[in-house]
């Protein structure tokens, strides 16, 4: 299904008008709404490699903050021209909007969406070095000992509001535990505070940890999808303990609302060709993500899916943004 997409999108591209963007000789705008080196970051920034081609100069804006609602913020309020994208995930699209009182942007009437990009389990993982000195080889050893130790351990995020702030809160929820969140700007900072032993586990997507992993340096414990990850058979998934755990990433590209559906069509061509290019997809199985793509009309329709499947997946964890 998503090659015959491919193939479809990139021949209908001949058809459809050259964006604005290269007639004017103006650069392009993608605003990533997490800080740079993490995942998202990297993933887009490999994309644009090969989008350039296309649409010339093409600049990465991290705009971090917020639980990604700095950026995301950013591209509403960008003029609908073609010139500024964003990328919008789970968490600025799906979460956020239960989380916060006072969102600066509506999810679904702010933005013209393009195409998703991927979608990938979380992980539960603990600092390698810190879990033999615990004695924690399972997901089963990690939950008695946070019990043991309530109220005294804590677990990272890339901001309040994302996937990893929701699963942390859910999983503390079904396993009765005390954990206390630490929320960073972004995945590679959330990362870099588990790696140098100033938090005790986290709730990555197994993009941003897949590197630690595979170096011994990250434990994974468990993946947090409603089955095991076919990226890592051997790995219980969280729901083979607690029933009905799912947790996952997904992120994708849009434009301001008002983008010109002939400029959203041809973005959608030009960015699906690019994710399935050797290059995008060598680095994407490389960081253990799975490459999605869809029409502009199925993007929008799974977003507001998610986002209503969010609205009780966040009451039921009883995650709030302080």
């Amino acid at each position: 299904m998503q090659r015959r997409h491919f193939l479809a999108a990139a021949a209908a591209s001949c058809a459809i008008p050259t964006l604005p963007a290269r007639a004017a000789g103006k650069p392009v705008r993608i605003v990533v709404p997490y800080a740079a080196g993490g995942a998202i970051d990297l993933s887009v920034r490999r994309m644009v490699t090969m989008l350039e081609a296309e649409l010339g100069t093409v600049i990465i804006e991290n705009r971090p903050g917020g639980g990604g609602g700095i950026g995301m913020a950013a591209v509403a309020r960008a003029p609908a021209d073609g010139l500024t994208l964003g990328i919008a995930a789970v968490a600025t699209n799906a979460i956020n909007p239960w989380l916060f009182a006072n969102l600066a942007y509506d999810p679904i009437k702010d933005f013209a969406p393009i195409t998703q990009m991927t979608r990938i389990p979380n992980v539960l993982v603990v600092n390698t070095e810190v879990a033999q000195q615990r004695g924690i080889a399972s997901l089963g050893d990690f939950v008695d000992f946070a019990r043991r130790e309530s109220g005294k351990l804590t677990y990272a995020s890339g901001g309040n509001g994302s996937a990893g702030h929701l699963a942390g809160e859910m999983f503390k929820r079904e396993a009765q535990v005390d954990i206390v969140h630490v929320p960073y700007n972004g995945g590679a900072p959330s990362q870099l505070a588990l790696l140098s032993g100033q938090v005790d586990c986290s709730f990555d997507n197994l993009a941003s940890a897949a590197a630690n992993i595979r170096a011994g340096k990250l434990k994974a414990l468990a993946v947090t999808t409603a089955q095991r990850s076919e990226l890592l058979p051997d790995l219980p998934a969280v729901a083979e303990r607690f029933k009905g755990f799912q947790i996952d990433t997904w992120w994708g590209l849009v434009a301001p609302a008002g983008t010109p559906t002939e400029v959203v069509q041809r973005l959608n061509a030009q960015a699906v060709k690019a994710l399935y290019s050797a290059e995008v997809m060598a680095l994407y199985r490389d960081m253990m993500m799975e490459t999605v793509t869809s029409t502009p009309d199925a993007f929008g329709a799974f977003m507001r899916l998610e986002l209503a499947r969010y609205q009780q997946v966040v009451r039921i964890s009883g995650a709030t943004v302080g």
